[in-house]
């Protein structure tokens, strides 16, 4: 049977064709899978180091182009043609554009394009080639005298010299799964710092560089096959599991005049360097130190020339600490650092010698990110939400004094807001969205003047004209609220009965109640349904972002629990509303999402009538020890807790209808977890729906997921039919 025939016979089975033919067609797929299905927009936005000058990257209909703007004059102006990066690059095909670096002096821009670095001198204009190997260059960073770009090729550590192009190669034992110079492994960059360019650091005098050095030979390997070849291949990936040794990491610090490395003395090897940076006299590094338990994060000093360290400050929880990208220096030896220890996320403020001298953000604000400082030291620009109500629902950017308690919110308007502030001129890019409307962004200078950067709205519909979300609070466990968000039937009939899809994620400080718009094209889906005749749901239970650190904590040592309790009060609720066809309520989820709907369907069966759980942790014996040892501690310490929490426990209690999704080649979630548990309902007798997309990681790319989509629509079609 064709998958994208049975949409249509959804449609006509839900008879929703009717109600939807006063109002505008659902949105296709070819819209929803489009490149642009958000709209377009400037892209790889970054200030000059002076602020004076803003790049971003648009194409005005004349191809690709880097583009600057003056915000003081309004005067935009395309400074590089992508089409000349491809006449440097010389390989007679299309050459995309990664990224791009200021210059120190913001003069030149270092680009990187297909593994390969370049430098784009503004003044010339002369664009050169810098690197062309067969290896990426990867963590591009430039000197502070701009002179030099240290980077990362084939895991050691590199500079080389702009003038001259002179490679100087510093570490010689880098080896994949072996030893990592100057770059994240992968438990660091999915778990702790949740992204992959981080690794080294230039001390401001340039004269030495911090950098991490992984030994991973320990760390037990996991095969992911690729079975598309004649003869499959095998990729080993480096994956520590709950209560295996993790990769030993060590900070050095490298003085380029020597070439000599200085280790820094933070202690024993089990524990994560979560963070690293220089104090501004270059003195010292700053590391955060992260015991394995993640009960105790230590912000540690260590001195440049000696690698002797001491503790600036302590955080520590009875459950876990969260961390954070919220530290600052400053000029003075007074540091920035955000702490959960009144339940919701401040930035405070900190003496040179540790001591704590104030909070700095307000009460009933939690903060979500650190934007930037100011560099006379006068204000901080941070984004945070309202911890009241449906407050979490949105972010809002604010600024505060440091030299004094003063505040004010910069945003007002309902929605998710976010700031890019320049440290020396007061002018800002704020972009923001709603659940309804794609983000827009502008710049907003110091004087209140807004400029809006290019962008354009979604070719293949009008989001206006889609369906709207309400956001909503609804009785939960002991008396609480619980947050919600509901998608009415396009159409809507009150005296109708209609089927709905619940849409999930749960466990600690999650949120799928947002007022944002989605830009991975679930909420476009979601819309999609609705105007098929579906109601779509989705409410947060009491671990999640809404509850504060102490809600979080409901998860520790037990997950699944909280989120059943909050998803059954759903159901209650929905069972109020007379329009709703209790026996027909479908619930899905990807990820930790997929673990939840599993673990709904198995431990409270028949209250859903079908589920979908894409690429689902099915026994947390499997999964990373960074992020599992947080909230389960080891299943050593733990093993009754690892066995409540997993589906693969209730296997046999499957009495609805169920499919399960998972990318074969997922490497953060393994297919591991699918088989197992196919293999396990196998065992019980129970029937289950697959599907497996090969080559596919957690995040999936583009037709698989537009396949999912639809495979997904047909299933909820045919399980939620009358």
């Amino acid at each position: 049977m064709l998958p994208r025939m049975r949409p249509i016979l959804a449609s006509f089975l839900l008879g929703s064709l009717a109600a939807a033919a006063s109002a505008a067609p659902p949105v296709s797929y070819d819209a929803m899978f489009d490149p642009d299905f958000s709209g377009r927009a400037a892209e790889h936005v970054s200030w000059s180091p002076d602020g004076r000058k803003l790049g971003y990257v648009w194409d005005d209909g004349q191809g690709e182009a880097l583009w600057t703007l003056d915000p003081v004059s309004g005067k935009s102006e395309a400074v590089l043609r992508l089409s000349g990066l491809e006449k440097a690059a010389g390989a007679g095909g299309k050459t995309e554009l990664d990224d791009y670096t200021w210059s120190p002096k913001g003069d030149a821009l270092l680009l990187e394009a297909d593994g390969d670095l370049y430098l784009y001198s503004l003044a010339g204009p002369l664009l050169r080639r810098l690197t062309q190997t067969a290896a990426e260059e990867k963590i591009p960073t430039f000197s502070p005298d701009g002179l030099w770009v240290a980077f990362v090729r084939d895991y050691d550590l590199y500079t080389i010299h702009l003038e001259t192009g002179r490679e100087v190669r510093f570490t010689k034992d880098g080896r994949e799964n072996e030893i990592l110079n100057g770059i994240n492994d992968w438990l660091y960059w999915e778990e702790i710092w949740d992204r992959e360019d981080a690794g080294l650091w230039w001390s401001p005098d340039g004269k030495r560089i911090a950098y991490y050095r992984f030994d991973e030979r320990e760390v037990p390997a996991h095969p992911l096959v690729d079975e598309s070849p004649k003869v499959p291949q095998v990729n080993w990936q480096k994956y520590p599991k709950p209560g295996d040794p993790n990769p030993k990491v060590r900070v050095g610090v490298l003085d380029l005049a020597t070439g000599r490395t200085l280790w820094m003395e933070t202690g024993g090897q089990d524990q994560y360097l979560a963070r690293v940076g220089w104090t501004p006299d270059g003195g010292a590094v700053v590391i955060q130190s992260l015991a394995r338990s993640q009960t105790r994060l230590d912000l540690l000093r260590c001195g440049a020339t000696d690698g002797r360290c001491s503790t600036l400050a302590s955080e520590s929880w009875p459950t876990w600490v969260n961390l954070g990208d919220d530290l600052h220096l400053l000029p003075d030896g007074r540091f920035l650092w955000g702490s959960e220890r009144t339940g919701w996320r401040r930035l405070y403020l900190f003496g040179a010698d540790g001591r704590l001298i104030r909070p700095v953000t307000p009460e009933g604000w939690s903060v979500t990110s650190l934007d930037g400082v100011a560099e006379d030291g006068a204000w901080v620009t941070f984004t945070a939400f309202r911890t009241e109500g449906l407050g979490p629902a949105d972010r809002h950017v604010l600024r505060a004094r440091l030299d004094e308690e003063r505040w004010e919110e910069l945003t007002a308007e309902p929605g998710t807001h976010s700031a890019d502030p320049s440290p020396r001129t007061g002018a800002w890019v704020h972009a923001w969205s709603t659940a309804d409307a794609p983000a827009r962004t502008e710049v907003r200078l110091a004087d209140g003047k807004a400029i809006p950067l290019p962008s354009a709205p979604p070719a293949g519909y009008d989001p206006a004209a889609l369906p709207k979300w309400e956001l909503l609070t609804l009785p939960g466990p002991e008396g609480s609220r619980l947050p919600a968000r509901l998608l009415k039937p396009a159409g809507f009939d009150p005296s109708r009965r209609y089927p709905v899809i619940v849409y999930q994620y749960g466990g600690p400080g999650s949120q799928t109640v947002t007022n944002r718009w989605d830009t991975r094209r679930r909420d476009l889906w979601h819309k999609r349904m609705a105007q098929l005749g579906y109601a779509v749901f989705t409410v947060d239970n009491q671990s999640s972002v809404f509850f504060g650190k102490q809600g979080e904590d409901r998860d520790y040592r037990h997950m699944g629990e909280v989120n059943l309790a909050g998803q059954l009060a759903g159901v209650e609720y929905l069972k109020t509303l007379g329009w709703v066809d209790p026996a027909r309520i479908g619930l899905w989820g990807w990820s930790g999402g997929g673990t939840n709907t599993l673990l709904c369907l198995l431990r409270r069966p028949g209250v859903w009538k079908a589920g979908v759980s894409g690429a689902p942790v099915t026994d947390w014996h499997l999964y990373d020890s960074a992020w599992t040892e947080r909230y389960l501690d080891t299943p050593q310490d733990n093993e009754a807790g690892y066995l409540e929490s997993s589906p693969l426990t209730y296997a046999g209690s499957l009495k609805d209808r169920l499919l399960i999704v998972h990318g074969l080649a997922d490497d953060n979630v393994h297919p591991q977890n699918t088989v197992v548990m196919v293999a396990k309902l196998v065992d019980s007798k129970m029937p289950v729906e697959q599907a497996f997309y090969p080559g596919e990681k957690h995040a999936m790319g583009t037709a698989s997921m537009r396949h999912f989509f639809e495979r997904m629509e047909a299933f909820f079609a045919a399980a939620l039919t009358p």
